[in-house]
């Protein structure tokens, strides 16, 4: 059973320029130039995104919904945040590259990689981001209400404790990006990669 998550039960990475709780979603607003990448191939390190984080236990799933509405500018991005360390996260979710939405996810352990894939016909919908830890990894998958679940990325990720979950927002290249997040729960973990999260 799928346990809500208070918008007020975490603590933020770096503060947005707003976070408000409007009927019942949660809008933020991402300050101009917020990201999170360490060092691979650009050789900057960009710490300034805004993640808000709750402690995640391995008995729990957690997913992060939100709104594709007002994604416009180069690499507007939203999703889910894996946090262990400043060194050590993984980010999930949707970013606007080349005017097109892409899934995919940055895996950082001292250096962050990319992998992404177009979703356009995602584009304008509700966004759901899962994190599942198995073994030593974690699985991370998306859907939205029209499109079923893919599996993104099976990752290194082998913290049993420590750890903290929940959404983002960054917006590298501009200001005034503002991302509607409808949801954010814990829920049962998944059981196999090869079959479909436990409906809640």
């Amino acid at each position: 059973m799928s346990r809500t998550v208070d918008w007020q039960s975490g603590d933020w990475s770096n503060h947005p320029v707003s976070a408000e709780v409007q009927d019942g979603v949660f809008v933020v607003t991402a300050a101009e130039g917020s990201d999170y990448w360490e060092k691979t191939m650009y050789g900057f390190q960009h710490v300034n995104g805004h993640a808000l984080l709750a402690p995640w236990e391995d008995s729990d799933a957690v997913e992060v919904s939100f709104s594709l509405h007002g994604f416009t500018e180069l690499y507007d991005q939203a999703g889910i945040m894996l946090w262990l360390s400043p060194e050590v996260w993984i980010k999930a979710g949707i970013e606007l590259n080349d005017g097109v939405p892409h899934i995919g996810a940055v895996v950082t352990d001292v250096y962050s990689d990319w992998s992404l894939s177009p979703v356009a016909e995602w584009a304008g919908e509700v966004v759901t981001v899962r994190a599942s830890r198995m073994n030593d990894a974690v699985v991370i998958r998306a859907r939205t209400e029209n499109h079923p679940w893919r599996t993104i990325r099976v990752a290194r990720f082998p913290y049993e404790t420590g750890k903290k979950a929940g959404p983002f927002v960054c917006a590298p290249t501009r200001a005034g990006l503002k991302v509607t997040f409808l949801r954010w729960v814990n829920t049962a973990p998944d059981t196999d990669i090869h079959a479909d999260p436990p409906e809640e």
